[in-house]
């Protein structure tokens, strides 16, 4: 644990002994936290891209940077571009069949969504 300056406080909170910092702007909580609610769905959305559709995988229940990881393996694996955006994975192109057969093969079950 590092040693710290603080001579005087009257803030009678905790400090996060990991990231030392207050515990409402603690830093390594919110690296643990789990975004998605586990209901993984793969839908084709055009909404607000001019007509372009973009897979868009929901409720992946990882954190927040085991989501990164895999939407970077995900795009390798269609060859596009893509981001994670609100907690969810945005692949470029109609990819839903391969990413629905990708996801089964890591063990999380996903349903198409949508038309």
């Amino acid at each position: 644990m590092k040693k710290r300056n603080l001579v005087y406080s009257t803030d009678k909170a905790q400090m996060c002994e990991k990231c030392e910092q207050h515990e409402d702007n603690c830093i390594c909580k919110d690296m643990n936290a789990i975004v998605g609610d586990g209901k993984v769905r793969v839908m084709l959305d055009t909404k607000g891209r001019k007509g372009k559709g973009v897979s868009v995988i929901t409720g992946l229940a990882v954190t927040e940077k085991e989501l990164k990881a895999m939407a970077k393996e995900l795009k390798a694996l269609c060859g596009t571009g893509g981001a994670v955006k609100n907690a969810c994975i945005e692949i470029q192109g109609d990819h839903r069949d391969k990413l629905i057969q990708a996801l089964a093969k890591k063990g999380i079950q996903a349903k198409k969504s949508g038309g």
